[in-house]
């Protein structure tokens, strides 16, 4: 077994995702698009949406809450909340601002980070960096996303790849096991056209002009951001792994972000994994964003995929273009 020294270790994990189900074949009855054509290009076979009165904030609680007691951690334990979303309660105050007190971390410094699908990889990143420098002893964080509100239902594009969820991770320090042994991130701003809701921020405010061309709702270039996307979690994982001084044999399980199956098997390949090891839950929720990672890991943990000893990589891409990969030990 390949042992290494403590550090920052995850505790505890949850994910909720909301009761109603739309699947392809309900699908087939909104937009010209089949079952067939759907899952065969992304391996979606059903999504969770929220209701119309489910925020960001209401699935974040949930999962929060899972996380907090599969820890076995007081709510006041904890010092550090951050929030990855990129699509939060409001644009002003952050949504980690609104769960703070329901979840009552009333002694956690919190904020939202924005790094769309990349958020969680990003917060754990952050939440390490911030536990060592400021001496935080417990930290969570949460990756939440709603983006069926921001779709356009009219898109048989963008409206069959994504769906609604939230996952939570509670890291403290010092604890033997699970532990985040290297990471890798980074950014290439020459993208951001590729996955962009163009109306809503302070360069182009909602108006009435921008909603009849629909700007409000998610615009991608499908091949651009899967090209890049192959590129950068592979490429990434290798120097997380560089960093802590393994191979590609060294991983025991993949858990990469859940956007398309042939990215996850385009990843693989490259990294001569196979299915068997690799965490996919995408035909049961699409792209759950900022979600993705939280819940793909959680519901690792459940299902037993998970030893201790594994090496296990969390791996992801996102808008901006943002990516990101983080080696644990379990």
């Amino acid at each position: 077994m390949l042992k290494f020294p403590d550090g920052i270790s995850i505790v505890g994990t949850g994910s909720y995702v909301p009761d109603k189900i739309v699947s392809n074949f309900d699908l087939e009855k909104m937009v010209d698009t089949t079952d067939e054509w759907i899952t065969t290009r992304t391996g979606i076979q059903e999504r969770r949406i929220a209701q119309a009165s489910e925020a960001a904030s209401d699935l974040a609680l949930k999962a929060g809450s899972i996380a907090l007691k599969q820890a076995g951690i007081a709510a006041k334990e904890v010092d550090l909340l951050i929030v990855a979303t990129q699509s939060p309660d409001y644009q002003l105050p952050s949504t980690a601002a609104v769960i703070q007190p329901k979840l009552g971390l009333k002694n956690a410094v919190c904020f939202d980070i924005s790094a769309a699908c990349s958020g969680a990889i990003y917060a754990l990143i952050m939440a390490e960096s911030l536990m060592k420098t400021c001496n935080y002893n417990t930290a969570m964080i949460i990756g939440t996303d709603v983006l069926s509100k921001s779709v356009d239902w009219s898109d048989r594009s963008t409206c069959v790849l994504f769906g609604d969820g939230a996952g939570a991770i509670v890291l403290k320090m010092n604890i033997k096991g699970r532990n985040l042994i290297s990471f890798d991130w980074g950014s290439d701003g020459s993208g951001v056209d590729f996955l962009k809701i163009p109306a809503g921020g302070s360069r182009n405010p909602i108006l009435a002009s921008n909603i009849d061309q629909n700007q409000q709702y998610l615009k991608m270039d499908g091949k651009k951001v899967y090209k890049h996307a192959t590129d950068m979690m592979y490429h990434s994982v290798l120097r997380a792994l560089n960093q802590a001084q393994l191979k590609k044999n060294n991983i025991d399980l993949l858990i990469p972000h859940q956007a398309n199956i042939r990215i996850l098997k385009t990843v693989a390949k490259k990294l001569s994994l196979p299915q068997d090891k690799i965490m996919i839950n995408l035909d049961k929720y699409g792209n759950t964003a900022a979600a993705s990672i939280p819940i793909a890991l959680d519901e690792a943990i459940v299902q037993g995929k998970i030893q201790s000893g594994d090496i296990v990589v969390l791996t992801a891409f996102g808008a901006g273009l943002t990516w990101g990969s983080i080696i644990l030990c379990w």
